[in-house]
């Protein structure tokens, strides 16, 4: 039997998310805002509820396009908050537009989102060596400063306990648990 982080238990969808995505460093600027957008919406909410929608969210945020989601009209995203498909919260929808715009910034200063967001750990992920999920931090001094400096960069839905979320779910820290399968492969991708 394959031995998992204890938090994504037996569910099909977050064991795959576990398996293939969580604590993979990425560096796909797309993928990045993508995150950004679902960590957002997933602000008070289980994960696992923003995983069952992430289709939804693909779909109807033009495949999670920040250059597209910054032109959105108040009309369009009136439009959306409508639509069953995504987490229907007025605050976290308009974000999405606002964080396409403060990305878009990003991506213009430092040549890509990735390069920013990545220097916060000089490029390498965090290894971490937590056995269970109770010594998981829910945020980090680190944290902190990234949610910081994102909010100063007009961002919106990044506190935070949402950016120590995103820095796992994106690779930048590597929390499996040291007796998860999965833990010495992601700690093997530092680069």
């Amino acid at each position: 039997m394959v031995k998992r982080c204890a938090w994504c238990g037996d569910d099909e969808l977050y064991m795959q998310y576990h398996d293939e995505e969580w604590g993979v460093p990425c560096h796909d600027d797309d993928t990045l805002f993508e995150f950004l957008l679902l960590e957002g919406a997933q602000a008070g909410l289980a994960w696992i509820t923003v995983l069952r929608k992430r289709e939804g969210y693909r779909a109807l945020f033009d495949g999670c396009d920040a250059s597209k989601i910054a032109r959105y009209s108040d009309k369009k995203l009136d439009r959306l908050l409508q639509d069953p498909r995504i987490i229907r919260n007025r605050l976290k929808v308009y974000s999405a537009r606002q964080n396409a715009r403060a990305f878009l910034q990003i991506q213009k200063q430092w040549g890509s989102f990735s390069d920013y967001i990545w220097h916060f750990v000089d490029g390498k992920p965090i290894q971490n060596s937590f056995r269970a999920l109770k010594d998981l931090p829910a945020s980090t001094p680190l944290s902190d400063a990234i949610s910081k400096d994102l909010k100063k960069q007009g961002f919106n839905f990044v506190g935070s306990t949402i950016m120590y979320a995103y820095m796992q779910a994106t690779g930048m820290v590597n929390d499996h648990s040291t007796d998860c399968f999965r833990y010495r492969p992601c700690k093997k991708l530092a680069r």
